[in-house]
């Protein structure tokens, strides 16, 4: 197995025949680098499953050519997945619809709703097309990484999970740099249960409707529990105030286990690594994952982040950071 060039044809003709064969194959999307196997073969999702010993019941995203070829695995169609895959596919949005039986059991973790996304990156949708040719329905495909750690937004980081046990086409650097934002649309009234670089403002445009917080009916979903995204190093997050007095400390102190990142507030040398948060949040959303894996990568036993703005825009920034503090 290999990395290998998603703009080659040959190589993507060769990695959709392994997702055919149900083997195992990781791709970019515009969001992160996905984890993939077809979706229609519950005993190749299992493989994804096994690989990043991820727990059997935390269902997946199914990726999808296009909204025709989300009819595989959907029961039925509401009016608000149309008017969101409309508006927003191919790219970063997840709707969540009621399963069609006998297909993606695995994939769905049993419920009777399942993830579906079109994605848009170039790669994604040649694969996408290549692995229908020969009849794969769709592919699950969640972060290219070990479960509860940080998501991978370069081939190379997905060779730092797992190595050479699959083939892994190269699509570069992903845009959006975090996951799709996820609505169910499987329950009435849609509902966000993960943002992303789309705002709700976007989305609750796009429905003519406002989304309703998930409620304790609400289908579990990819990247929605409260420890996920996780570095190997502590991360903590803090008021741009609780930073400074955090660095004034540490200044003082002959122990060095820390690293930095932070907007506003800029540390001294007494921190072992730091990096800039950009100021926009679409750009700090693109770097976020790659930035936190940097920072782990020196060793640092603690990583203080300062917290984002609280705005709408920076909700799935927020969310991811919030979630890697818990872990």
């Amino acid at each position: 197995m290999a990395i290998v060039s998603g703009n080659d044809p040959a190589a993507l003709q060769r990695a959709a025949a392994e997702l055919a064969a149900g083997e195992l194959v990781a791709f970019p999307t515009e969001t992160v680098y996905g984890l993939g196997a077809r979706a229609d073969d519950d005993a190749a999702v299992a493989r994804i499953f096994a690989a990043k010993g991820r727990p059997a019941d935390h269902p997946l995203i199914v990726h999808v050519r296009d909204a025709a070829g989300a009819q595989a695995f959907a029961r039925e169609w509401p009016a608000t997945a149309r008017k969101l895959a409309d508006a927003f596919w191919p790219g970063p949005l997840t709707v969540i619809v009621p399963r069609r039986d006998g297909i993606g059991t695995a994939s769905a973790a049993g419920q009777d709703s399942i993830g579906l996304r079109c994605p848009a990156h170039p790669a994604a949708q040649a694969l996408l097309e290549a692995a229908a040719a020969l009849g794969v329905a769709g592919v699950s495909g969640p972060s290219a990484n070990r479960f509860g750690r940080i998501s991978p937004t370069t081939a190379a980081h997905v060779f730092e999970e797992f190595g050479d046990a699959m083939t892994i086409v190269d699509g570069g650097e992903c845009d959006a740099g975090i996951e799709s934002a996820i609505v169910d649309c499987s329950r009435g009234a849609p509902a966000l249960l993960r943002p992303g670089v789309l705002t709700r403002e976007r989305i609750e445009a796009a429905l003519g409707e406002p989304l309703r917080d998930a409620g304790r009916d609400a289908p579990r979903a990819s990247g929605t529990l409260e420890a996920h995204y996780a570095p190997r190093a502590k991360l903590r997050l803090m008021s741009a105030d609780q930073l400074r007095v955090a660095l004034g400390v540490l200044a003082k102190s002959t122990v060095n286990p820390v690293a930095v990142y932070s907007r506003t507030v800029t540390p001294d040398r007494s921190v072992r690594a730091s990096r800039t948060m950009p100021d926009d949040p679409v750009a700090a959303a693109h770097e976020l994952f790659a930035s936190l894996r940097e920072l782990d990568s020196t060793g640092a036993g603690l990583i203080w982040v300062e917290s984002p703005p609280d705005a709408p825009a920076w909700d799935g920034v927020r969310d991811r950071l919030q979630r890697a503090a818990a872990a």
